[in-house]
């Protein structure tokens, strides 16, 4: 299959699952299972994974963020992160945390590693140390399929907004970043959103970020709205607010 092609049939994927998720409610954005070796029931792997779930589920919500490793021995580790969407409460988040680690648990089964992306937040769990590196591995794209009248404009203003946003999360602790342009007249405006996993470093989240906006025209060229969204930091635009204040 052609590059051209592959690309369509994943743009026409994520808009049907769009579509399934809004009239079936909250099922996940999208989600990876990794090439990684299974584990076996009742394995020690699987224990310290549990162990890892329900540490992360506790000290997420505090914070929008949780990272951290259980196990003795290398092939035994479990390493696991949790982000919430910088917006989100701490009751959401724990929510969200929760619902995601039942959720790739059961897609991903005996699997020793795999994400998974909802709205309110993502998880992530792998049998090797991933912290403090980028992952260029599961990436993904979700679009607006109405087009704007005016393209060339757009998608500049659009990056405009995008690169400063990259750049203020990228500087603060939270490593989240919303943000609005006028593009018009008063009630014409684009809105943004950068955000890290703060287990990177401020260059490494900027790098993260520049990179997810880099692709932004390969799926969502003057489109009214998208997103590309990765295990270490995620995009967004749309021409309505979409964050809560």
């Amino acid at each position: 299959m052609s590059s051209s092609n592959l690309i369509s049939s994943v743009f026409f994927s994520l808009t049907l699952l769009l579509l399934l998720q809004t009239s079936l409610g909250a099922n996940p954005l999208f989600h990876f299972c990794s090439n990684s070796e299974n584990f076996a029931a009742h394995s020690p792997y699987e224990s310290n994974l549990k162990t890892l779930i329900n540490s992360l589920i506790y000290k997420t919500p505090s914070t929008g963020f949780g990272v951290g490793s259980v196990g003795q021995y290398q092939n035994q580790k479990a390493y696991g992160l949790a982000l919430c969407r910088g917006d989100v409460s701490a009751s959401e988040c724990k929510t969200c945390v929760s619902e995601a680690t039942k959720e790739i648990l059961n897609r991903c089964q005996y699997n020793k590693g795999a994400t998974v992306w909802y709205d309110n937040c993502m998880f992530k769990y792998l049998d090797t140390d991933f912290f403090g590196k980028i992952d260029n591995t599961s990436k993904f794209y979700l679009l607006n399929v109405q087009n704007v009248s005016d393209p060339a404009t757009f998608n500049y203003m659009t990056k405009e907004l995008l690169s400063l946003l990259a750049y203020k999360a990228s500087m603060i602790p939270k490593m989240y970043a919303t943000g609005e342009l006028k593009i018009g007249g008063e009630s014409e405006k684009i809105y943004g959103l950068t955000q890290c996993t703060r287990d990177l470093s401020s260059s490494e989240c900027k790098k993260c970020l520049d990179d997810a906006i880099s692709k932004l025209p390969n799926c969502c060229d003057g489109k009214e709205g998208g997103r590309v969204v990765g295990g270490s930091c995620n995009v967004r635009y749309e021409i309505y607010p979409f964050v809560k204040e």
